[in-house]
């Protein structure tokens, strides 16, 4: 499984990009999303999800 971006409440500010260690979330048109084939949850290398502990609006970065 994978995590996901609910763009609704994305507030674009590029945190989550930055801090996925799988490289997997990119800005596309207007939005960003997750590379569900590059999603790795983080496991193995943190205890909790990169994009959703830095990420400023609760709930955005969700599993898929």
């Amino acid at each position: 499984m994978a995590f996901k971006i609910i763009a609704s409440q994305c507030t674009q500010c590029g945190a989550c990009e930055y801090e996925c260690p799988s490289d997997a979330i990119n800005f596309k048109g207007e939005k960003y999303v997750v590379d569900p084939k590059k999603c790795t949850e983080c496991k193995g290398e943190f205890d909790t999800q990169q994009c959703a502990s830095v990420c400023p609006v609760p709930k955005t970065c969700v599993p898929a």
